[in-house]
């Protein structure tokens, strides 16, 4: 693929319209309470019950920043209002008790998979607390605080997820500003005992080459500690530190062409994988060495290169699993057409202005294209401390 520059206003465009491409079948249905009647089992039936959840609770933390934003104007702000109206009816049909999208908040089967995608869902109320919090109608948050309960009785693994245990335990916090502090400190200890270097921390003890710095851990990480430096004294800095290193390794990885190293678990979230690029840039804390606008053109040429095909999609619009079409020999055991969905976490810079660097600066090329193009540039260096 000869990736051809669009301008940043056409960029932006594209964005919003695949994002919300990828969020429709989800929202209408949930907001007509028919999702559960309209989301397809996919190729893994064992997790069909708690898919929904899976399907909301991701698709809610990659479009959270886009809801939050309250200085548009014109059709992008109508589209807005919009999306926020819908998503509200959302949130009322996966927590009301009597609704038929009425959604799994615990653990079922033996599942702990609720625990995970209350956590996503938490990520979005932290992400958009003005949207989604104030605007939240009472009983939907009392409905919501009582799934959430629910949720926390789940042990975590000793893994990655003991940042959704964090998670739940701050979504429960900016909602009735009560939570289980201890439980907040120490899961992320014990993830920062797991730092490994170099802007990285495994997922437990040991390293795994996969993407989960990015789908999880550091995204988490940072927006918990932010939100408690009460409890984490001299660590918001570190964190964000760390993270602009892992930033820039994803941003090194997109090739000239905007394909990407497809290595580890959980790779049919397709370009979820840059999740942490998208928010270091979201929270302006990018590294020097990449610009704004140089990380829009590498984002912009991963999703482009990854959604060209038409199969992606089914025919009623799903996503389907794989990473270009239809490609359920890449799933693991844990995935299902929910799990799909957080691929919207790359979204994350629409929550800011068509006014910011992000948007508004002249194209520019990326670290790989830059080099197999010939340009001379400084040499990579890892992370020290």
């Amino acid at each position: 693929m000869t990736f051809t520059y669009w301008s940043p206003l056409k960029q932006r465009r594209y964005w919003l319209d695949s994002m919300l491409k990828i969020a429709d079948p989800v929202l209408e249905s949930l907001a007509s309470r028919t999702l559960k009647e309209c989301l397809p089992v996919s190729d893994n039936i064992k997790k069909a019950p708690v898919a929904p959840l899976e399907a909301f609770g991701r698709l809610a933390c990659g479009i959270a920043s886009w809801l939050e934003l309250q200085t548009l104007l014109g059709t992008e702000e109508q589209k807005r209002k919009h999306y926020v109206s819908m998503f509200h009816e959302a949130l009322d049909a996966a927590t009301d008790p009597k609704s038929a999208d009425y959604m799994i908040f615990t653990m079922h089967g033996g599942n702990r998979q609720p625990l995970v995608d209350a956590a996503f869902l938490c990520h979005a109320v932290l992400r958009a607390p003005n949207s989604i919090v104030n605007l939240m109608d009472s009983r939907v948050k009392q409905n919501l605080v009582a799934a959430l309960h629910e949720a926390r009785k789940i042990e975590p693994h000793n893994s990655n997820w003991l940042m959704f245990s964090a998670m739940i335990e701050t979504g429960l916090f900016l909602l009735t500003s009560q939570c289980d502090r201890q439980r907040i400190n120490r899961c992320v200890m014990t993830m920062w005992e797991w730092y490994l270097g170099d802007g990285t921390y495994g997922d437990g003890p040991e390293f795994a080459f996969d993407y989960y710095n990015s789908f999880v851990i550091q995204p988490m990480l940072v927006d918990i500690i932010s939100t408690f430096p009460d409890l984490f004294p001299n660590m918001v800095e570190t964190a964000k530190r760390r993270a602009q290193r892992y930033a820039a390794i994803l941003e090194h990885m997109i090739s000239p062409e905007g394909t990407y190293p497809l290595v580890g678990r959980s790779i049919c979230y397709r370009f979820g994988a840059f999740q942490l690029l998208s928010q270091v840039a979201l929270q302006h804390f990018l590294p020097e060495s990449l610009p704004p606008a140089q990380v829009r053109c590498a984002l912009t040429a991963v999703i482009r290169r990854t959604l060209r095909c038409n199969n992606c999609f089914d025919s009623n619009g799903w996503l389907v699993p794989g990473i270009v079409g239809r490609q359920p020999g890449l799933m693991e055991r844990y995935i299902n057409t929910g799990s799909l969905y957080l691929c919207t976490a790359v979204y994350l810079p629409l929550g800011l202005p068509a006014t910011d660097p992000f948007w508004s600066t002249p194209n520019e090329t990326w670290t790989s294209k830059k080099i197999y193009q010939g340009e001379n540039i400084n040499a990579d260096h890892a992370l020290k401390a």
